[in-house]
C-alpha cells in the first residue's frame, strides 16, 4: 500500500518573502523604517471636500503612488448637506477595516492558510450632540467600534480567530485608533 501527499500551495497574493525580507533588512537599518504619510484636502464648497494621495517619504527617500488616490468626503442630507462622499468617520472606518483585512491576507499566508473570501461589516455608534454643539458634555468621536469578520478559509476557526488577533496586534490604524496620538493643527 503507498500513500500519496499531496502538496498545495497557499495564495493570498502577499509576497510573504518580501515583507520578511524588510523586516530582516530593516532591523538591521532601524533609520529606514521612519515614514511619513501625506493627504492633501481640498474644500470644494460646504461640508463636501477632496482628499488626494501620492507621495510618502521612507526607506530614506522620496516615493510616489503608481497613481493618485481621490477620496471625497461630505456629510448626509439629514445634516443639511449634498451627500457627494463618504462621512469622514465612515473614511476612519474604511481605514481601519482595509487595514485590518491586508494583515490577515498577510499573516494567512505566512501560516499557510489559504483564504476563500473575507468580509468585515463595521459599526461605530456616535452621539452627533458633541459635534452640533448642543451639549459640551457628549464626546464628539465614536463612543465604541466593533469590527465583525466572515473568513471562509482552509482553517480551524481557532486558527481563524488566532489570524484577526495577530492583525490586530499588528494594525497601525487598530493602533492610532486605540492609543493616543499627538495630533498638531496649524494654520500657515
Amino acid at each position: 500500500m503507498s500513500t500519496t501527499t499531496i502538496e498545495t500551495t497557499v495564495n493570498n497574493g502577499v509576497n510573504v518573502a518580501a515583507l520578511l525580507g524588510a523586516r530582516e533588512a530593516l532591523a538591521k537599518a532601524p533609520e529606514a523604517a521612519q515614514f511619513k504619510w501625506r493627504a492633501t484636502v481640498t474644500w470644494v464648497g460646504g461640508t463636501f471636500s477632496r482628499t488626494t494621495v501620492n507621495g510618502y517619504y521612507g526607506l530614506g527617500s522620496e516615493h510616489q503612488h503608481k497613481s493618485e488616490f481621490v477620496f471625497d468626503a461630505d456629510h448626509p442630507e439629514v445634516f443639511a448637506s449634498e451627500d457627494r462622499g463618504a462621512t469622514p468617520v465612515e473614511l476612519v472606518l474604511a481605514g481601519l477595516a482595509s487595514c485590518l483585512t491586508a494583515g490577515i491576507a498577510a499573516v494567512a499566508q505566512v501560516r499557510n492558510i489559504q483564504l476563500h473570501s473575507v468580509t468585515a461589516t463595521l459599526e461605530a455608534g456616535m452621539d452627533i450632540r458633541g459635534i452640533l454643539g448642543a451639549d459640551s458634555d457628549v464626546r464628539n468621536g465614536f463612543d465604541g467600534v466593533k469590527v465583525t469578520y466572515k473568513i471562509d478559509a482552509d482553517a480551524s476557526p481557532d486558527d481563524i480567530k488566532a489570524l484577526v488577533a495577530q492583525s490586530q496586534k499588528r494594525s497601525a490604524v487598530y493602533d492610532i485608533l486605540t492609543n493616543p496620538t499627538n495630533v498638531t493643527v496649524e494654520v500657515a
